[in-house]
């Protein structure tokens, strides 16, 4: 059977680190009352306020109804409001509250802290380079991923 060495292989280590980074800040953020999900959703809207539902579904990778049942939860909180789209009333627009200020304040307080805690050892530059390899590794497969969803149209429009 075909053996392949997988401790070395990126894909794996980046999944790996990343699985990691989430676990340590769920028991970091514990306190906050949050589950993952909702301080997820939280994060892409302090990255993101004011995006659609449905385009921060396609962000978060989760079916419309697992997001809308999360907004509801966070609605009741009061952290996040909705608001209907100016130009198409059929849109619903999701932003942050006053209300989740604090807690907002103290989940990125938290994620930078653990950033740091995850770079220990590396020197600035080191850093550096790391988000710079991060970052380039991205672009390459956004535009993978934007080559295939034109192909698929233009492959669709021959039919």
């Amino acid at each position: 059977m075909f053996q392949e060495d997988l401790s070395r292989n990126f894909g794996f280590l980046l999944n790996d680190v990343a699985r990691l980074m989430r676990l340590v800040y769920d028991r970091r953020v514990k306190d906050l009352g949050l589950t993952r999900a909702q301080w997820w959703v939280l994060t892409h809207l302090f990255r993101s306020n004011g995006v659609s539902q449905t385009e921060l579904a396609e962000m978060l990778e989760v079916e419309k109804p697992t997001l809308g049942r999360l907004i509801d939860r966070l609605e009741a909180k009061g952290w996040v409001r909705r608001e209907s789209d100016e130009r198409d009333r059929r849109v619903w627009r999701v932003f942050l509250t006053a209300d989740a200020e604090p807690a907002m304040r103290s989940m990125r307080e938290v994620a930078a802290g653990l950033r740091r805690d995850a770079l220990a050892g590396l020197s600035a530059s080191e850093r550096e380079q790391f988000v710079d390899t991060l970052t380039a590794i991205k672009a390459n497969l956004s535009r993978l991923g934007t080559v295939r969803q034109k192909t698929k149209k233009s492959d669709r429009s021959n039919d």
